[in-house]
């Protein structure tokens, strides 16, 4: 936008500049080659008249006043009879007739002759002007002055260029206090943009309006403000509804889960133990779903990120899920450095983010399958990425796979919130998530993590934090 003031300005300048400069040039132009030819006739007068005896008397002309005055000028000076025939000229042999030139028939006449005509012989444009020889109303001859015009044409050039030179340095100062004016303009207004892409990401902090802005900007960052202040007020209070929720409801479903099975050993009857044994299940769902929730609230509140030993939980988690993975028929191997390799996460984010890939993971993997578990370095960030070989997902389940409560086989157990949480976590965690297509089938889940150092390097980060769970 600042580019566009600052164009919108150069334009403007740029067409007054044309509509006061090409005149003014254009009359300083015409004004020079008008004194040229008024200078120019008015010595031909003068010449005129001294040779105005010698023409009426029909005797022979002194070249000496015209020849001064050529040294002087450089200027051709001819002086013809009343038959056009040369007398005198200071460029070429007398005796010629020029009675046929128009200027002379028009000077012959009696009547004054100016113009500017193009020499091919010398190259440039000449003045020329003509006046008669007359006395007591009788016409004795004509004289004719020729001058180059190159003196005034030089002159036009130089005011030219001055002009252009004036022009060039306008439109710097034009530009200079353009570029003022519409940062003065648009500061306040990317200040706005800022704010709107700020709580757009999820930051719903008040800010402080400028108060160099205009009267509309502040009272439209007012306004955006309450929006804001309103939707992180609804936005916590739904989470924190979630959270009550959640855990109002474990209490209650633990109970009922272990009343029914406590009711199973009581009941001889098979077909009610199976009954019962459903009725666990769907209990065992619930408090699963419950659970879920209760993280999900857990990762959508705002948390201030912190070094984590990325190599460490890694192969502390591969180890928890070793038990779950050898009861399944299924092997977890990791591919992790030697080294500590340290990120930047939400405290207990790296758990949950590995607790519920190596989950999907499991689920999605046939008896016998291998899960990996790696860690990828980088310059800047580093990328944990979990693989699995089961059947894979395509592009458009890729597309749905983060939304919440989505399942690619609503026939398998599964609440549909393993990736939304994850994306929770790495959105606070402000990192990415991708999903790929492994070889030959299965899915690669891969999150990448801004490079941290460890908290012996960041003085502010409490000892232990990079290493809290939250399960």
């Amino acid at each position: 936008m600042t580019r566009r003031l600052i164009v919108s300005y150069i334009i403007v300048t740029v067409f007054v500049l044309l509509v006061l400069e090409i005149p003014l040039g254009l009359f300083f132009q015409q004004r020079e080659l008008d004194r040229l030819t008024a200078d120019a006739e008015r010595d031909a007068t003068v010449l005129a008249s001294i040779y105005e005896d010698a023409l009426e008397k029909d005797t022979i002309p002194d070249p000496v006043p015209a020849a001064k005055y050529n040294r002087n000028t450089s200027a051709r000076v001819v002086i013809v009879d009343d038959q056009g025939i040369s007398l005198v000229d200071t460029a070429a042999n007398t005796d010629r007739d020029f009675s046929t030139r128009p200027e002379f028939e028009i000077a012959l006449s009696g009547g004054r002759a100016t113009g500017i005509r193009h020499s091919d012989t010398l190259g440039a444009d000449l003045l020329y002007v003509a006046v008669p020889v007359a006395s007591g109303g009788n016409v004795h001859g004509a004289v004719r002055i020729t001058l180059d015009t190159h003196e005034v044409t030089e002159r036009v050039q130089r005011f030219w260029i001055g002009l252009a030179g004036v022009a060039i340095v306008v439109l710097i100062g034009v530009a200079a206090v353009g570029r003022t004016l519409a940062s003065s303009v648009i500061r306040p207004i990317r200040h706005l943009q800022t704010t709107a892409a700020r709580f757009a990401g999820g930051d719903l902090t008040e800010t402080v309006p400028d108060p160099s802005s205009p009267h509309e900007l502040i009272s439209l960052e007012e306004a955006m403000n309450t929006m804001a202040q309103r939707l992180d007020r609804l936005l916590e209070q739904q989470r924190q509804f979630v959270s009550d929720s959640s855990h109002q409801l474990r209490t209650p479903l633990t109970a009922l889960r272990l009343r029914l099975e406590n009711l199973q050993s009581t009941i001889d009857d098979q077909m009610q133990v199976e009954e019962l044994d459903l009725a666990v299940d769907e209990i065992a769902r619930l408090s699963e779903l419950v659970d879920n929730l209760l993280h999900l609230a857990k990762a959508d509140r705002a948390q201030e990120v912190a070094p984590c030993n990325l190599t460490k939980l890694t192969q502390d988690r591969a180890d928890t899920w070793t038990a779950v993975a050898d009861e399944a028929g299924l092997t977890i191997e990791t591919q992790i450095p030697a080294h500590e390799v340290w990120v930047s996460a939400v405290p207990g984010g790296v758990e949950q983010i590995l607790d519920n890939l190596l989950d999907n993971a499991m689920s999605a993997s046939p008896t016998g399958a291998t899960i990996s578990a790696t860690i990828s370095e980088g310059t800047d960030r580093h990328a944990l990425s979990v693989s699995d070989t089961g059947p894979g997902l395509d592009a458009e389940d890729k597309r749905l796979a983060t939304e919440r409560f989505w399942r690619a086989d609503p026939s398998k157990p599964g609440t549909g919130l393993g990736l939304a949480i994850i994306k929770s976590l790495v959105e606070a965690s402000h990192g990415d998530l991708a999903m790929t297509d492994n070889s030959p089938t299965g899915l690669v889940v891969t999150v990448t993590f801004d490079a941290a150092g460890p908290p012996s390097l960041n003085p502010a980060t409490p000892a232990g934090q990079s290493n809290r769970r939250q399960q």
